[in-house]
């Protein structure tokens, strides 16, 4: 199966102490998947890895593997050795590896493709492909994107070449069966989808997460009079997030907002200064404004298949819902004079309770009479 839609690749959460706050990276995952993002990153390069020990690596593969076996959500795990990838072996949550075109050797394409069929063959889990070459040094071509993916057990591109080249044209126009191509580079993620991405991994959807998620169905759905005014807000968002080294400005924002005990990262980072944060700050609060004004689906409602209309734009209804009350667009089944809303791509897995992060999730509820099966 193809991977698709939005995947947030996690930060880590420092508290005062200069410990790893495991309790706020758990919220940080429930609340993405409640807003609708598909999956998690455990361990990508946004979670600073390289800082952390093993011990705390660990620990943090732990908490969200937890999450997404409790949500039934997809879980892609930061792993760039064949020593790495075999410690997946005992960990059924993880769907796919995150795997880094080898940085700085600059081994050419031929070696690209053969160190990744090397580690599929030793991989307990598929590969998807970190493609970055403005960090790596290593470019590829279309050609030799489609080569990767006609290595068995490599299913997907993490796609970051710092805009849309030939290369991303090409291959988007002629994508290989069965793999997915999903936007990394935050700022042009809009026009990724807009060529046929199939999704994204971004660290600025921490912010605005419902935001991304809407996007997505967006250009998916070919409503582009939607798509394009929200693609801009959200690439001045990520621009402001990533105006010092990510993911400086992203844990400064969170931190403002109480999402996160401390703004701290770990050296070579450097925090973000106050002019970017406060620069930040602006820019989401100008999205979470444009996200209101439009009317996304309520986040409390997130998990329905589908829930009232609140006087939102755009409602269509089921088809199988039956006939509508007249002067009302209400189905039978919907008794307080509202419509019926299409709902976006339901959270996988049970809504998250109140309560301590460790509270065994419940299940989440239907509206009562409710029989109207999923339809977009």
């Amino acid at each position: 199966m193809t991977i698709t839609g939005l995947y947030l690749p996690l930060i880590t959460p420092f508290d005062d102490a200069g410990a790893v706050a495991l309790g706020s990276l758990e919220a940080l995952a429930h609340a993405a998947l409640d807003a609708g993002a598909a999956g998690l990153v455990a361990l990508g390069t946004t979670a600073e890895p390289s800082a952390l020990s093993v011990t705390e690596q660990r620990s943090v593969l732990h908490v969200v593997a937890r999450v997404c076996r409790e949500r039934s959500a997809p879980l892609l795990v930061g792993a760039n050795t064949g020593e790495a990838l075999r410690s997946l072996a005992d960990r059924p949550e993880v769907t796919a590896a995150l795997t880094l075109v080898p940085p700085f050797v600059r081994p050419g394409e031929r070696g690209v493709l053969a160190h990744f069929a090397h580690l599929a063959t030793v991989s307990p889990v598929p590969l998807v492909a970190y493609h970055i070459p403005y960090r790596t040094g290593q470019n590829l071509s279309a050609d030799a994107v489609r080569r990767l993916a006609a290595i068995p057990g490599v299913v997907g591109v993490k796609h970051a070449v710092g805009g849309i080249d030939a290369d991303t044209v090409a291959l988007l126009a002629d994508l290989p069966p069965d793999f997915a191509v999903l936007g990394g580079d935050d700022l042009v993620f809009s026009p990724l989808l807009a060529f046929g991405a199939h999704g994204g991994i971004l660290a600025s959807a921490h912010l605005a997460t419902e935001g991304f998620v809407a996007l997505i169905e967006a250009w998916r759905a070919g409503e582009t009079v939607r798509a394009r005014p929200l693609g801009h807000r959200l690439a001045a968002q990520s621009a402001a997030l990533f105006a010092e080294p990510n993911p400086t400005v992203v844990k400064a924002v969170l931190h403002a907002r109480g999402q996160i005990p401390t703004p701290a990262v770990r050296l070579p980072l450097l925090p973000a200064g106050a002019d970017s944060t406060a620069t930040a700050l602006r820019q989401l609060a100008a999205v979470d404004d444009a996200l209101r004004a439009s009317g996304p689906v309520p986040p409390e409602t997130a998990d329905w298949t589908f829930v009232v209309d609140r006087g939102l734009p755009g409602v269509r209804v089921h088809p199988a819902a039956g006939p509508l009350h007249r002067g009302t667009g209400c189905a039978p089944s919907c008794h307080d004079g509202g419509r019926l809303w299409p709902a976006r791509t339901p959270p996988p897995g049970p809504r998250r309770p109140s309560g301590p992060p460790s509270s065994t999730p419940a299940t989440s509820a239907t509206p009562a009479g409710s029989s109207v099966s999923a339809w977009s």
